[in-house]
């Protein structure tokens, strides 16, 4: 089958082009002009590469020609301020286009990538204190303090998606937790192995709920040719400390663990010297106050719907973090 991929540059794009083409399909790639490709350096010559944006309608329409499927990956990650305008336009006006290209064109079957921000979280107010929180398929969005602006654009994307399926579109979607993989450690989820690697102090109290991204590479290609349609499906490999990530990444990288830990009224005063000293530099932040509240957050979620669905099997947070540390490890 003949596979076009938004966002093929980044982690989960990357690595869902590999699981293709390991699977002998074709795959495109739709890239902006000085596009870092280098997570895909060893292959490039294997992929059609199209210049073009999911910002830019036409050449969707040139990208989509004889494409039997696609995988919408591309987004802006970002909890910045400054970077709202461009996160709201490419996250929720980018997937519109991708969805009336695929209806137009007749593109059989669409993966949205989206987010496990996507499903929300409930407001702080209404939980009971001490009550452990499992969130799963059927969670309702409902606005909350607790969402972040990039949460808002993901789940505005959705709606995108599934006004497409209510027009006759073959898609599914799938929300991803924390994605561990051989990415550019400088950026996405990635920066966490850097982090570790460069033996910081602090960890915080919250929860990580985690999955491979060779595990999201693998369902995608399952779900794309399956006969699921109209489905999401959160991809989660299961919970962790954030103390015993870090403890797991540090060990699998020879690093001094990090034996600090910042509780939320450290972590807010934190923030709000971020967002003075990023005021008077024009830097970005270390931490925000989006990115502080959701490290402190204990919310698990539930995995059931998609290991019934294809029978899978998730790969354990060790056998992850020792593949992705040894191959960082290697690029120094």
């Amino acid at each position: 089958m003949k596979v076009l991929i938004t966002g093929a540059t980044g982690l989960v794009g990357s690595a869902v082009a590999r699981q293709l083409l390991s699977e002998g399909h074709e795959v495109s790639a739709l890239y902006r002009k000085n596009s870092d490709r280098n997570l895909l350096s060893d292959i490039v010559s294997r992929i059609q590469w199209i210049e073009g944006d999911i910002l830019d309608i036409s050449s969707l329409e040139i990208a989509t020609e004889g494409i039997d499927f696609m995988v919408h990956t591309a987004a802006v990650v970002s909890f910045v301020p400054r970077d709202r305008k461009m996160m709201y336009k490419v996250n929720i006006e980018g997937t519109a286009n991708v969805v009336n290209i695929c209806l137009k064109s007749g593109v059989r079957k669409l993966c949205h990538v989206s987010s496990i921000a996507a499903i929300g979280r409930p407001d702080s107010r209404k939980i009971i204190p001490g009550l452990d929180i499992t969130l799963d398929e059927n969670q309702r969005w409902e606005d909350s303090p607790e969402n972040s602006e990039y949460a808002k654009t993901k789940h505005l994307a959705e709606l995108e998606v599934w006004r497409g399926i209510a027009e006759g579109l073959n898609a599914v979607i799938v929300n991803p937790t924390l994605v561990l993989g051989e990415g550019d450690w400088s950026k996405s989820s990635t920066q966490i192995f850097r982090y570790v690697y460069k033996e910081k102090p602090f960890y915080t109290e919250g929860l990580a709920n985690y999955v491979d991204v060779l595990d999201v590479a693998k369902i995608i290609s399952l779900l794309l040719s399956s006969e699921i349609s109209g489905e999401r499906f959160l991809l989660n490999a299961g919970s962790i400390s954030y103390q015993n990530l870090f403890n797991t990444i540090a060990d699998a990288m020879r690093k001094k663990r990090p034996s600090f830990r910042v509780g939320p009224g450290l972590a807010g005063i934190i923030w709000r010297i971020e967002a003075v000293r990023t005021w008077l530099l024009g830097t970005k932040p270390l931490i925000t106050r989006e990115t502080a509240q959701s490290a402190a957050r204990k919310t698990k979620y539930n995995n059931e719907k998609i290991k019934n669905a294809l029978g899978f099997k998730f790969q354990s947070i060790e056998e992850t973090i020792a593949r992705v540390s040894e191959s960082l490890l290697g690029r120094i």
